[in-house]
Protein backbone atom coordinates (compact mmCIF):
# COMPACT_ATOMS: atom_id res chain seq x y z
CA UNK A 1 0.00 0.00 0.00
CA UNK A 2 1.75 3.59 -0.97
CA UNK A 3 2.57 5.53 2.11
CA UNK A 4 0.14 8.23 1.60
CA UNK A 5 -3.67 6.94 0.29
CA UNK A 6 -4.74 8.68 -2.05
CA UNK A 7 -8.34 10.45 -0.98
CA UNK A 8 -11.34 11.17 -3.47
CA UNK A 9 -14.70 12.94 -2.15
CA UNK A 10 -17.79 12.22 -4.39
CA UNK A 11 -20.44 15.49 -4.14
CA UNK A 12 -18.51 19.31 -3.30
CA UNK A 13 -21.77 20.03 -1.15
CA UNK A 14 -21.43 21.19 2.53
CA UNK A 15 -20.38 17.94 3.90
CA UNK A 16 -18.47 16.88 0.69
CA UNK A 17 -16.10 19.90 1.69
CA UNK A 18 -15.98 18.91 5.31
CA UNK A 19 -14.47 15.57 4.36
CA UNK A 20 -12.19 16.64 1.93
CA UNK A 21 -10.82 18.68 4.54
CA UNK A 22 -10.32 15.77 6.78
CA UNK A 23 -8.51 14.45 3.72
CA UNK A 24 -6.24 17.03 3.68
CA UNK A 25 -5.30 17.01 7.55
CA UNK A 26 -5.35 13.13 8.66
CA UNK A 27 -1.58 11.69 8.68
CA UNK A 28 -0.97 9.35 5.85
CA UNK A 29 -3.93 10.34 3.30
CA UNK A 30 -3.68 13.11 0.96
CA UNK A 31 -6.77 15.08 -0.62
CA UNK A 32 -6.20 14.04 -4.13
CA UNK A 33 -9.77 14.80 -5.79
CA UNK A 34 -13.58 15.64 -5.65
CA UNK A 35 -15.83 14.73 -7.84
CA UNK A 36 -19.53 16.75 -8.67
CA UNK A 37 -21.19 17.40 -11.52
CA UNK A 38 -20.88 21.08 -11.55
CA UNK A 39 -16.71 21.17 -11.85
CA UNK A 40 -16.32 24.82 -10.79
CA UNK A 41 -18.10 23.62 -7.46
CA UNK A 42 -15.38 20.61 -7.58
CA UNK A 43 -12.32 22.80 -7.94
CA UNK A 44 -13.33 25.14 -5.11
CA UNK A 45 -13.41 22.41 -2.73
CA UNK A 46 -10.55 20.54 -4.48
CA UNK A 47 -8.13 23.02 -5.65
CA UNK A 48 -7.59 24.96 -2.13
CA UNK A 49 -6.95 21.74 -0.34
CA UNK A 50 -4.08 20.54 -3.00
CA UNK A 51 -6.82 18.32 -4.97
CA UNK A 52 -7.97 17.83 -8.25
CA UNK A 53 -11.46 18.55 -9.82
CA UNK A 54 -13.29 15.75 -11.53
CA UNK A 55 -16.62 15.39 -13.54
CA UNK A 56 -16.48 12.05 -14.96
CA UNK A 57 -16.62 9.25 -12.52
CA UNK A 58 -13.91 7.01 -14.38
CA UNK A 59 -11.40 9.35 -14.47
CA UNK A 60 -12.31 10.75 -10.65
CA UNK A 61 -11.72 6.47 -9.70
CA UNK A 62 -8.44 6.20 -11.72
CA UNK A 63 -7.05 9.17 -9.25
CA UNK A 64 -7.60 7.52 -6.05
CA UNK A 65 -7.24 4.82 -3.56
CA UNK A 66 -10.54 5.65 -0.82
CA UNK A 67 -13.77 7.32 -1.37
CA UNK A 68 -15.71 9.22 0.70
CA UNK A 69 -19.44 9.46 -0.72
CA UNK A 70 -21.32 12.48 0.18
CA UNK A 71 -23.80 13.02 -2.50
CA UNK A 72 -27.26 12.93 -2.42
CA UNK A 73 -28.92 9.67 -0.67
CA UNK A 74 -30.57 8.70 -3.78
CA UNK A 75 -27.34 8.22 -5.60
CA UNK A 76 -25.11 6.12 -2.65
CA UNK A 77 -25.88 3.31 -4.01
CA UNK A 78 -24.65 3.56 -7.58
CA UNK A 79 -21.56 5.58 -6.66
CA UNK A 80 -20.35 2.86 -3.95
CA UNK A 81 -21.29 0.29 -6.35
CA UNK A 82 -18.79 2.01 -9.01
CA UNK A 83 -16.18 2.49 -6.18
CA UNK A 84 -16.04 -1.16 -4.92
CA UNK A 85 -16.27 -2.58 -8.65
CA UNK A 86 -13.11 -0.59 -9.11
CA UNK A 87 -11.40 -1.59 -6.15
CA UNK A 88 -11.99 0.98 -3.83
CA UNK A 89 -12.77 1.40 -0.24
CA UNK A 90 -15.74 3.80 0.94
CA UNK A 91 -17.08 6.14 3.35
CA UNK A 92 -20.70 6.86 2.52
CA UNK A 93 -22.41 9.30 4.61
CA UNK A 94 -25.56 8.02 6.13
CA UNK A 95 -27.95 6.82 5.10
CA UNK A 96 -25.67 3.79 3.19
CA UNK A 97 -28.70 3.69 0.92
CA UNK A 98 -32.52 4.16 0.18
CA UNK A 99 -33.38 0.62 0.43
CA UNK A 100 -32.28 -2.02 2.26
CA UNK A 101 -31.60 -4.21 -1.34
CA UNK A 102 -29.42 -1.81 -2.46
CA UNK A 103 -27.38 -1.90 1.17
CA UNK A 104 -26.88 -5.45 1.00
CA UNK A 105 -25.34 -5.08 -2.57
CA UNK A 106 -22.82 -2.74 -1.23
CA UNK A 107 -22.27 -5.21 1.64
CA UNK A 108 -21.78 -7.98 -0.59
CA UNK A 109 -19.65 -6.69 -3.35
CA UNK A 110 -17.32 -5.05 -0.46
CA UNK A 111 -16.98 -8.47 1.50
CA UNK A 112 -16.26 -9.95 -2.81
CA UNK A 113 -13.95 -7.46 -3.71
CA UNK A 114 -11.93 -7.81 0.01
CA UNK A 115 -12.66 -3.43 0.67
CA UNK A 116 -13.56 -1.50 3.55
CA UNK A 117 -17.30 0.14 3.64
CA UNK A 118 -17.98 2.81 6.70
CA UNK A 119 -20.92 4.36 7.01
CA UNK A 120 -21.13 8.15 8.36
CA UNK A 121 -23.38 7.91 11.97
CA UNK A 122 -20.92 9.71 13.69
CA UNK A 123 -22.47 10.29 17.06
CA UNK A 124 -21.40 6.76 18.06
CA UNK A 125 -17.59 8.51 18.57
CA UNK A 126 -19.66 10.47 20.82
CA UNK A 127 -21.35 7.59 22.93
CA UNK A 128 -17.81 5.39 22.78
CA UNK A 129 -16.21 9.10 23.97
CA UNK A 130 -18.90 9.33 26.97
CA UNK A 131 -18.30 5.50 27.70
CA UNK A 132 -21.90 4.38 26.92
CA UNK A 133 -21.39 2.09 24.88
CA UNK A 134 -19.36 0.17 27.56
CA UNK A 135 -22.57 0.44 30.45
CA UNK A 136 -23.37 -3.60 31.22
CA UNK A 137 -26.49 -3.43 31.75
CA UNK A 138 -29.73 -3.28 28.84
CA UNK A 139 -31.80 0.06 28.84
CA UNK A 140 -35.46 -0.09 29.36
CA UNK A 141 -36.22 2.96 27.86
CA UNK A 142 -34.95 5.55 25.25
CA UNK A 143 -36.41 8.97 24.53
CA UNK A 144 -34.93 10.72 22.01
CA UNK A 145 -35.08 14.47 19.67
CA UNK A 146 -33.61 15.54 17.10
CA UNK A 147 -35.07 18.93 15.77
CA UNK A 148 -33.32 21.54 13.04
CA UNK A 149 -35.05 24.26 11.16
CA UNK A 150 -35.40 24.35 7.87
CA UNK A 151 -32.79 23.51 5.17
CA UNK A 152 -32.34 22.76 1.40
CA UNK A 153 -30.10 19.69 2.32
CA UNK A 154 -30.94 16.10 2.03
CA UNK A 155 -34.45 17.03 0.26
CA UNK A 156 -34.42 14.21 -1.24
CA UNK A 157 -34.90 12.04 1.76
CA UNK A 158 -37.69 12.09 4.90
CA UNK A 159 -36.69 13.62 7.66
CA UNK A 160 -36.30 10.08 8.94
CA UNK A 161 -33.42 8.98 6.93
CA UNK A 162 -31.92 12.14 7.07
CA UNK A 163 -32.03 12.99 10.99
CA UNK A 164 -33.75 10.35 12.81
CA UNK A 165 -31.38 7.71 11.55
CA UNK A 166 -28.64 8.73 13.46
CA UNK A 167 -31.11 8.16 16.98
CA UNK A 168 -32.05 4.66 15.68
CA UNK A 169 -28.40 3.77 14.95
CA UNK A 170 -27.45 4.60 18.47
CA UNK A 171 -30.73 2.71 19.73
CA UNK A 172 -29.68 -0.16 17.82
CA UNK A 173 -26.08 0.11 19.05
CA UNK A 174 -27.33 0.33 22.67
CA UNK A 175 -29.74 -2.63 22.85
CA UNK A 176 -29.17 -6.54 22.59
CA UNK A 177 -32.81 -7.01 21.25
CA UNK A 178 -33.94 -6.46 17.79
CA UNK A 179 -36.91 -4.23 16.68
CA UNK A 180 -40.07 -5.90 16.12
CA UNK A 181 -43.10 -3.22 16.12
CA UNK A 182 -42.87 0.32 14.90
CA UNK A 183 -45.84 2.73 15.28
CA UNK A 184 -45.31 6.26 14.14
CA UNK A 185 -47.08 9.42 13.03
CA UNK A 186 -46.11 12.23 11.04
CA UNK A 187 -46.78 15.48 8.58
CA UNK A 188 -45.00 15.79 5.09
CA UNK A 189 -43.73 18.57 3.59
CA UNK A 190 -44.44 20.43 0.47
CA UNK A 191 -42.15 18.30 -1.66
CA UNK A 192 -44.59 15.28 -0.22
CA UNK A 193 -41.93 13.90 1.98
CA UNK A 194 -41.97 13.30 5.86
CA UNK A 195 -40.37 16.24 7.43
CA UNK A 196 -41.52 15.68 11.06
CA UNK A 197 -41.87 12.48 12.77
CA UNK A 198 -42.83 10.54 15.99
CA UNK A 199 -41.97 6.87 15.68
CA UNK A 200 -41.99 4.22 18.73
CA UNK A 201 -40.49 0.67 18.25
CA UNK A 202 -40.61 -1.98 21.02
CA UNK A 203 -37.95 -4.46 20.63
CA UNK A 204 -38.15 -8.45 21.31
CA UNK A 205 -36.04 -8.14 24.55
CA UNK A 206 -38.69 -5.86 26.21
CA UNK A 207 -36.57 -2.34 25.15
CA UNK A 208 -38.83 0.15 24.02
CA UNK A 209 -37.22 3.23 21.77
CA UNK A 210 -39.21 6.86 21.30
CA UNK A 211 -38.18 9.04 18.62
CA UNK A 212 -39.12 12.55 17.50
CA UNK A 213 -37.71 14.19 14.70
CA UNK A 214 -38.65 17.60 12.56
CA UNK A 215 -36.68 19.19 10.22
CA UNK A 216 -38.49 22.82 10.05
CA UNK A 217 -38.05 23.21 13.15
CA UNK A 218 -37.15 26.84 14.79
CA UNK A 219 -34.06 26.35 16.36
CA UNK A 220 -31.67 23.40 16.71
CA UNK A 221 -32.48 20.58 19.51
CA UNK A 222 -30.87 17.21 20.16
CA UNK A 223 -31.08 15.00 23.13
CA UNK A 224 -31.70 11.36 24.55
CA UNK A 225 -32.97 9.69 27.53
CA UNK A 226 -31.52 6.16 28.66
CA UNK A 227 -33.31 4.31 31.03
CA UNK A 228 -31.72 1.64 32.53
CA UNK A 229 -32.55 -0.57 35.45
CA UNK A 230 -29.81 1.33 38.05
CA UNK A 231 -30.79 5.01 36.67
CA UNK A 232 -30.99 6.81 33.64
CA UNK A 233 -28.73 9.31 31.33
CA UNK A 234 -29.81 12.58 30.02
CA UNK A 235 -28.03 13.67 27.02
CA UNK A 236 -27.33 17.16 25.37
CA UNK A 237 -25.87 16.71 21.90
CA UNK A 238 -26.08 20.36 21.20
CA UNK A 239 -24.46 21.44 24.42
CA UNK A 240 -22.56 18.36 25.00
CA UNK A 241 -23.58 17.76 28.35
CA UNK A 242 -25.00 14.89 30.51
CA UNK A 243 -26.74 13.90 33.86
CA UNK A 244 -25.80 10.66 34.94
CA UNK A 245 -27.75 8.78 37.67
CA UNK A 246 -26.44 5.03 37.17
CA UNK A 247 -24.05 3.54 39.47
CA UNK A 248 -21.79 3.16 36.07
CA UNK A 249 -18.79 5.65 35.32
CA UNK A 250 -18.95 7.91 32.42
CA UNK A 251 -16.38 10.28 31.28
CA UNK A 252 -17.59 13.66 32.37
CA UNK A 253 -15.24 15.36 30.19
CA UNK A 254 -15.75 13.66 26.92
CA UNK A 255 -16.29 16.67 25.14
CA UNK A 256 -12.56 17.84 25.77
CA UNK A 257 -11.47 14.74 24.25
CA UNK A 258 -10.26 14.87 20.47
CA UNK A 259 -12.82 12.34 19.03
CA UNK A 260 -15.85 14.04 20.80
CA UNK A 261 -14.70 17.35 19.81
CA UNK A 262 -14.40 16.01 16.39
CA UNK A 263 -16.76 13.32 15.76
CA UNK A 264 -16.29 13.63 12.07
CA UNK A 265 -12.58 13.29 11.93
CA UNK A 266 -12.45 10.46 14.34
CA UNK A 267 -15.24 8.44 12.07
CA UNK A 268 -13.07 9.27 8.66
CA UNK A 269 -9.88 8.12 10.78
CA UNK A 270 -11.16 5.13 12.09
CA UNK A 271 -12.38 3.82 8.54
CA UNK A 272 -8.89 5.03 7.39
CA UNK A 273 -7.40 2.68 10.00
CA UNK A 274 -9.42 -0.17 8.88
CA UNK A 275 -8.71 0.42 5.37
CA UNK A 276 -4.93 -0.08 6.63
CA UNK A 277 -5.00 -3.10 8.70
CA UNK A 278 -4.56 -0.90 11.90
CA UNK A 279 -8.13 -1.66 12.94
CA UNK A 280 -10.40 -4.78 12.37
CA UNK A 281 -13.35 -2.56 11.45
CA UNK A 282 -14.59 1.08 11.04
CA UNK A 283 -16.60 3.00 14.05
CA UNK A 284 -19.64 2.18 11.81
CA UNK A 285 -19.36 -1.33 9.46
CA UNK A 286 -21.84 -1.96 6.44
CA UNK A 287 -24.29 -4.27 8.06
CA UNK A 288 -24.94 -1.86 11.31
CA UNK A 289 -25.73 1.08 8.70
CA UNK A 290 -27.87 -1.35 6.75
CA UNK A 291 -29.59 -2.02 10.32
CA UNK A 292 -30.61 1.49 10.98
CA UNK A 293 -31.37 1.94 7.31
CA UNK A 294 -34.01 -1.22 7.61
CA UNK A 295 -35.57 0.81 11.02
CA UNK A 296 -35.56 3.80 8.84
CA UNK A 297 -37.59 2.12 6.22
CA UNK A 298 -39.88 0.45 8.70
CA UNK A 299 -40.65 3.83 10.31
CA UNK A 300 -41.39 5.50 7.05
CA UNK A 301 -43.88 2.39 6.21
CA UNK A 302 -45.90 3.14 9.34
CA UNK A 303 -46.25 6.74 8.88
CA UNK A 304 -47.57 5.60 5.40
CA UNK A 305 -50.13 3.38 7.37
CA UNK A 306 -51.51 5.71 9.81
CA UNK A 307 -52.69 7.89 6.69
CA UNK A 308 -51.50 11.16 4.75
CA UNK A 309 -51.12 14.24 6.72
CA UNK A 310 -50.19 17.30 5.01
Amino acid sequence: MAEHLRGGVIGAGVFGGYHAAQYARLPGVVLSAVLDPHPDRAARVAVPLGGRAFHELAEFLDAVDVVTIASPATRHAEQALAAIAAGKSVYIEKPIAVSVADGEKIRAAAQARGVVVACGHQERVVFRAMGLLDVPQQPLLLEALRHGPASERSQDVSAILDLMVHDLDLALALSAGEPVTAEGEGRRGPRGAWDTARAEVSFDNGFTAIFETSRVAPERRRTMRVVYPSGEVEIDFVTRAFRNTTPFALNPDFADTPAAADPLGASVEGFLQAVRGEAPRPVVTAQEAIAALDLALAIEQALEDQGPRG
